[in-house]
């Protein structure tokens, strides 16, 4: 994942700037960037592996002022992106991926486009996105090119000396969101950056849609043209508790991902607990609803220490997750565990680096619940799981049919003989007592949005 933020104001705008971004640092752990605009454009851009974003881009906010100001926070490419084009200076930040960025990148090559943002021998994303945002007539017809030739998803911010166009592409699969307050407006990814700075909530951006922020207020550059399809990952994971896609609290939709889970069990045991973060809002759910205490079973040591879910190597991940989690033994010893999950990905530090802490604190048994369905198909659509391979659930259908087979469909169906033993296998794997997934109805359900308006191509491999 990567979070982009903008704001336009009459006034100085950094701090804005600064904190809104940094309300971003959830969604991505390679780099950070902002760039603002004074009298003329002042960027910076650093790697976020070994620093938060407050303190890397200290002097960077105390050395400069501006009206107007792009902030990213990034899985994957160094930006902003700053070029010269025939609509003047143009700063850009992306989130997303360009899943057909070798094709774009080799075409454009062929027609004699230098492309020079080039990050351990791949193109950077947000620069090819930006060269064919700059070959259109205007800013507003190179975003609508850009939309309609990248394969992937992507949502995007162009800056130029007069104001922000910021759009999402034609299923809005991470959405952006419109805030005001006076004098000023943002466009973020995550709600969670406006109430601290004053900011209310405008309007939530319909797919293919484009606005354009300016001191004034808002227009519609262009008009919506696509059908949504929101990341329904990131009620389940992504998305910070605070915020809100669609109108949709993320707190709330964990919530209910637990109490559905509760409703569905009927183990015996002496607290339920979540794995911090994200599962702490499943967990308060299931406490909620099957009465059972809800304690803290495992903590996180710091906000220093990011997500393991999104750093592209496995090596990387693991270190995040063996130094971020600590039981608390006394909590732990002797005690029958309920551990409410947002899912399982890989499932490799659920067993090692969770469970197997747990075990070692002294857990007479762990239940393990997990509030989406199990993970089936790597994402088309953002830098998070790439192959088959890393899936927990294709590790088990491997093992139990001794090859990858074509149709998957039946361990898709919580009804059947093969989704049963899929669960057992990833269960004993992972060393859990036992393991409960949500089905896909009861994620939708708890989500509360029409499924045609949600995707979900992890779990069932429809694309739209």
């Amino acid at each position: 994942m990567s979070g982009i933020f903008g704001v336009v104001s009459r006034s100085d705008c950094m701090d804005d700037l600064f904190y809104g971004t940094d309300y971003h640092s959830h969604l991505g752990t390679e780099f950070g960037g902002l760039v603002i605009q004074e009298n003329r454009l002042h960027r910076a851009i650093h790697r976020m592996a070994n620093g938060q974003f407050k303190n890397l881009f200290d002097s960077f906010y105390r050395a400069y002022s501006g009206s107007m100001g792009l902030g990213v926070v990034s899985d994957s490419d160094p930006q902003p992106i700053v070029m010269e084009t025939r609509f003047g200076t143009c700063a850009v930040v992306t989130a997303g991926l360009v899943a057909n960025r070798r094709a774009l990148a080799r075409e454009l090559i062929e027609e004699g486009i230098t492309l020079s943002e080039i990050e351990e021998g791949q193109v950077n994303q947000t620069e090819l996105v930006a060269k064919i945002i700059a070959r259109g007539a205007d800013v507003v017809e190179g975003i609508q090119t850009a939309f309609r030739r990248i394969e992937g998803s992507i949502s995007l911010m162009a800056m130029t000396r007069d104001g922000i166009f910021a759009g999402s592409d034609g299923h809005a699969r991470l959405p952006l969101v419109v805030g005001e307050r006076d004098g000023a407006t943002a466009i973020a990814s995550e709600t969670c950056a406006f109430p601290n700075l004053g900011y209310q909530v405008r309007k939530y951006m319909q797919p293919g849609e484009i606005v354009f922020i300016t001191p004034e207020g808002t227009r519609q550059a262009a008009a919506p043209a696509g059908g949504r399809k929101v990341c329904s990952f990131l009620w389940i994971y992504t998305g910070y508790p605070a915020s809100s896609y669609e109108g949709v609290s993320v707190e709330t939709v964990r919530e209910r991902c637990g109490r559905a889970l509760a409703r569905k069990d009927d183990v015996q045991a002496d607290l339920t607990s979540g794995v911090p973060d994200s599962g702490t809002g499943h967990a308060v759910g299931y406490a909620m609803e099957s009465r059972l205490p809800l304690r803290r079973a495992l903590v996180k040591y710091s906000p220093g220490y990011g997500r393991s879910y999104t750093p592209p190597s496995q090596e990387v991940r693991d270190q995040i997750a063996r130094m971020k989690l600590i039981a608390i033994e006394d909590i732990v010893r002797n005690n029958r565990i309920v551990l409410c999950e947002d899912s399982v990905v890989r499932g490799t530090q659920l067993r090692n680096l969770t469970l197997g802490k747990l075990w070692d604190a002294g857990a007479a048994e762990i239940h393990v619940r997990v509030a989406c369905p199990p993970l089936m198909f790597p994402c088309l659509y953002n830098l998070s799981t790439r192959t088959h391979d890393e899936l927990a659930a294709r590790r088990a259908i491997r093992a139990l049919e001794g090859s990858d087979p074509q149709d998957v469909a039946p361990y898709l169906d919580e009804s059947t003989e093969q989704y049963r033993q899929m669960v057992q296998w990833i269960c004993r794997d992972v060393k859990a007592t036992s393991l409960v997934y949500l089905t896909l109805e009861e994620m939708i359900e708890a989500i509360g949005l029409p499924a045609c308006d949600l995707c979900t191509h992890c779990w069932n491999g429809r694309p739209d």
